[in-house]
Order: C-alpha cells, then sequence, then structure tokens
C-alpha cells in the first residue's frame, strides 16, 4: 500500500478549487471574508467532501477503471479497495463533524450534498441526464454552502443557480463529444437516447437559461462591478450557439470547455460584484 495513494486518490488540487470556491460563496454573500475560523471550516468541509466523493467514486468505479483508468491507486494496486471505502467514509464523517461547528443549516445542507456525493458514484451515474444533474448540483452547492455558512445568501444564491445551469449544458454537452466512446461502451447518455443534435439542444437551452438567470439581481440594483459578468455571458452563449450548428467531437470539446471556463470566470464576476458596490 502506498502512502501517497490516500492523497492522491482524493484528487487534491480538485479538493482545494472546490473549497476555495465554498470560500468565495461566502465572500460573494456577505462582501468581505468572514472570519479566520469560518473561513478554515468552510474550507476544509466543502475539501473534505470533494475528497471522499472522489474516493467512494473511485470504490464503486473500480471495475470500469481497470479499463479505463488503470495507474488509478485502486487499480494499480496502491490502496486496497474495502481501504478506499473506509477511508471515504472517514473524510465524509470528519467533514460532517466540522459542519456541526459552523451553524445547523450548515451541517445539513452539508449532509445534502455528501449523501447526493455518494448516492451518484453509487447508483446516480449511468442514469441518463439525472447524473448530469446530480454533478451540477454538487457544483452548484459550492458556493451557496459558503453563503449559507455566514448566513447571508445575497448574490451567492444567483451564483448558486448560474452554476447549476451552466454545469448541466456543459455536462450534456460532454456527453455529446463523448458519443462515439459511450456508445461502444453501451452507457445511455442522453445523446446516446435522443441523438446528439437534440442533447445538444438541451445543453444550449441551459446555457441560455443560465445567461437569463444571471441578469435576475439587476432588480435588486447590483452595483456596476455585477457588469463584470457581461462577458461571461457572451462567452456562455457562444459556447451554447455553435453546438447547435455542428455536433461533431472537436466542436463538442471546444464548446464544454468553454462552458467550463465560463464557470471560473462567472465566480471572479460575482467576487467582483460583491467586492465593488
Amino acid at each position: 500500500m502506498e502512502v501517497k495513494a490516500f492523497i492522491e486518490i482524493t484528487r487534491p488540487h480538485n479538493c482545494t478549487l472546490a473549497g476555495v470556491v465554498g470560500i468565495l460563496g461566502s465572500v460573494v454573500a456577505v462582501g468581505h471574508l468572514p472570519g479566520l475560523l469560518r473561513t478554515v471550516l468552510v474550507f476544509l468541509v466543502v475539501a473534505l467532501g470533494c475528497g471522499g466523493g472522489n474516493t467512494i467514486n473511485d470504490y464503486f468505479d473500480y471495475e470500469i477503471d481497470k479499463i479505463n483508468r488503470p495507474e488509478r491507486p485502486l487499480p494499480r494496486g496502491a490502496m486496497e479497495r474495502r481501504v478506499a471505502l473506509y477511508y471515504s467514509v472517514f473524510l465524509l464523517s470528519v467533514g460532517l463533524s466540522l459542519a456541526l461547528l459552523i451553524n445547523l443549516p450548515a451541517f445539513l445542507l452539508a449532509v445534502l450534498a455528501y449523501v447526493t456525493m455518494v448516492l451518484y458514484a453509487w447508483k446516480l451515474k449511468p442514469l441518463p441526464f439525472v447524473g448530469n444533474l446530480a454533478v451540477a448540483a454538487l457544483t452548484g452547492a459550492t458556493p451557496l454552502y459558503g453563503a449559507v455558512a455566514v448566513g447571508r445568501i445575497g448574490l451567492a444564491g444567483t451564483l448558486a443557480l448560474c452554476a447549476f445551469l451552466v454545469n448541466v449544458a456543459r455536462e450534456v454537452i460532454k456527453d455529446v463529444e463523448d458519443f462515439e466512446g459511450d456508445s461502444l461502451k453501451g452507457a445511455r447518455t442522453l445523446p446516446i437516447l435522443l441523438g446528439k443534435r437534440r442533447a445538444s439542444v438541451v445543453g444550449s437551452a441551459f446555457g441560455i437559461a443560465t445567461v437569463i438567470a444571471s441578469f435576475l439581481p439587476i432588480k435588486s440594483g447590483v452595483g456596476l462591478g455585477y457588469y463584470s459578468m457581461l462577458p461571461v455571458d457572451a462567452l456562455i452563449l457562444y459556447a451554447s450557439l455553435i453546438i447547435l450548428r455542428s455536433q461533431d467531437r472537436k466542436t463538442a470539446h471546444r464548446s464544454q470547455i468553454l462552458l467550463k471556463v465560463s464557470i471560473f470566470l462567472a465566480v471572479l464576476a460575482f467576487l467582483t460584484a460583491a467586492l465593488v458596490r
């Protein structure tokens, strides 16, 4: 058993990024960084949840990863499968314990997110569109968790909604990109069930819905900083439209990468809006 496997299996770069986005959710909600203790707790609850979710995902994907990702810790024998299960339970348990130190709503949201991660890895991933929705919901819950932790939603609510919608778009379009490989594996993704053209329409619709949702805070009189979201909206619209013109692998890859970039740019735009009134 390799000691480094305990770090590797959690995908630490993803966990760190998720933890930072959780903190940014707090900043977007209240307009400033919360106290040091709360900041650390938000980071740890999100990061541990991400790490536990990634670990339990590898536990359930063991047979698939032996073929698709043999370099991962479990298929290469760096960690026993049952150890991965115990390790994921440990990470999630510590995360929930820390969530209790924040407040009751933060604890309940952590429970909901953690349960969703386990259900996704166990049962939801192969289900057409349901798996896409689960991943998008977890992504949207990350900045929302930071807001709940400080007891105020503010702009973080719109950020969470936009993150959910644009991630549904990206997940569907990514399935369009993976159409050939998924077909050979017998997967039941939305493009396989509906066809690439119809699935692209669904993905584009969620992209356009993201842009519409991004205008919701304007009614409440947000400051000039919020208008930094407009270039992000343009990028999302562009990514949503090019997939309608062509559903080949190259175009689908380009579209979903643009949507992925837009997620990070949107977080920065909302952060700017929270700090620049």
